[in-house]
């Protein structure tokens, strides 16, 4: 290892590291920082700026906020509060699979802030220690980006794949079904081995609640509703909806033989239905990218409308904030982290040509450590996903292509580092004490769940990917 490389190392994780200790957004701050000492000061080249990732998640937050502004968010949450409520001792599953399901539908895993404060009450009412269904939960709710329609980690990858010969649906289904499983698998894991002992035994739980930091179980008022939140709900999830219709559409594994199908049709004197469908199917040129782009800010245009939302207003949601926050760490972090992967990119091509050619899983090994320095799932995937194709000789050996679906999932090793919003969130916000960060910093309380998750959903992914290739 030179001596170049070994600084350049150093500057990698130093500014990631100091940006940590700064805390919040400032770790996407000192990012920039370390791309100007790669560059001015070692010799790299800057590397691309996610540009088309964080205009996705952007726009993903634009609809978000309007809807938390409408009350549709709250609502939402209402449905799942009630689910876990009427069926509290499934809470070690119901709790992921409630945040899972938000993810998939909003596209961020932001919206577990709202869950958590929920969770942790329900715990407690069943005498659980909190950190149990909490960890797993917000693991599930990052887990979910690499299979929901709406998140811009999926959006690249299914445009990446398509050509390989795998439709948009296909790989929807994939990642729907392995990431869920594995996700529940790790959480009956967790409720087996690891999360025992009642939380009123618990000496943390005891001196807290002794000092005043905590409260046993009871449930909270909550404020009424504004009239718009239904409505906010419909527009979204239809809106959502529209989206998986489109993308599927201009899917060219699924659009070109169906237009050709058409075609041939009309040719043949056909139906008016074929010739209508042929109106609507040939124009559909916006990329997918854009076209969820456009659907997001078009679903927050009519919530602000039909729902009368004062937009003065939406800049100070805790959505708008979180979104951005998480924006601009992408910006830092994630530029970063391509800064160096571009600069060393022939040396990763023949560590993928040596190594994972033979041993594919070792490919998600690597996807899951770098996402815990990107930052970002989408970024990650953009970072090496291109790298990974030119090694592995992808576009003449497409049947290679399922070692990139099946190791997809791997781009949620975001809990590596006790750094995440959402891990942050759900330490302070549960207030028994149970959910914590060690003292060697790595040992966290959603570390294990984190691990097991993405490890099941590689394993069920190298399991049903070759099924579908």
């Amino acid at each position: 290892m030179d001596v170049l490389l070994i600084l350049r190392l150093i500057v990698l994780f130093g500014v990631i590291f100091f940006g940590i200790r700064l805390g919040g957004m400032a770790i996407g701050y000192t990012g920039g920082l370390g791309v100007i000492i790669l560059t001015v000061f070692l010799g790299m080249n800057a590397g691309a700026i996610p540009t088309d990732v964080i205009l996705i998640i952007m726009s993903v937050i634009a609809a978000i906020t309007a809807l938390q502004k409408a009350g549709g968010l709250d609502y939402m949450v209402r449905i799942a509060e009630r689910i876990l409520r009427n069926n509290p001792k499934h809470i070690n599953f119901l709790a992921p699979t409630v945040t899972y399901v938000l993810t998939i539908l909003a596209g961020t895993g932001h919206t577990a802030f709202a869950m958590i404060p929920v969770i942790v009450e329900v715990a407690k009412e069943q005498d659980i220690k909190p950190s149990g269904p909490l960890s797993i939960a917000v693991v599930s709710g990052q887990v979910a980006i690499t299979a929901s329609p709406v998140s811009a980690a999926v959006v690249y990858m299914t445009g990446v794949l398509e050509p390989f010969g795998w439709s948009y649906p296909a790989l929807l289904g994939v990642w729907l079904v392995t990431t869920y499983a594995g996700c529940m698998i790790a959480a009956a894991i967790m409720s087996i081995f690891f999360n025992k002992g009642k939380l009123s035994e618990d000496p943390i739980y005891l001196e807290r609640l002794a000092a005043g930091l905590t409260s046993t179980s009871g449930k909270k008022e909550h404020k009424e509703l504004p009239a718009s939140a239904k409505t906010s709900v419909i527009i979204f999830l239809t809106g959502v909806l529209l989206v998986v219709l489109y993308a599927t559409m201009i899917s060219d594994v699924i659009r070109v033989p169906l237009v050709q199908s058409l075609q041939a049709s009309v040719a043949d004197g056909g139906s008016a239905i074929a010739s209508a469908l042929l109106v609507v199917l040939e124009p559909l040129k916006l990329a997918r990218d854009g076209a969820i782009m456009s659907f997001m800010l078009l679903i927050a245009t009519l919530i602000v409308l039909k729902c009368k939302i004062n937009t003065a207003e939406l800049a100070d949601t805790p959505t708008f904030k979180s979104g951005m926050t998480a924006c601009i760490c992408v910006l830092g972090v994630a530029w970063l982290g391509n800064t160096f992967v571009a600069g060393y990119t022939p040396q990763i091509e023949a560590f993928s040509k040596d190594i994972i050619s033979q041993y594919p899983g070792v490919l998600a090994i690597v996807l899951f450590f770098i996402s815990a320095l990107l930052y970002s799932q989408a970024a990650t995937a953009k970072a090496l996903v291109p790298v990974i194709i030119v090694a592995l000789n992808i576009e003449a050996n497409p049947d290679l292509a399922y070692i990139l679906v099946a190791s997809f999932a791997a781009v949620s090793g975001l809990f590596i580092l006790p750094t995440y919003p959402t891990l942050l969130g759900a330490v302070q916000m549960d207030d028994t004490g149970s959910t914590k960060i060690g003292k060697f910093i790595f040992n966290h309380s959603l570390l294990l769940p984190c691990c097991l998750s993405i490890f099941f959903a590689v394993v069920l992914g190298f399991m049903v990917a070759p099924i579908f290739s």
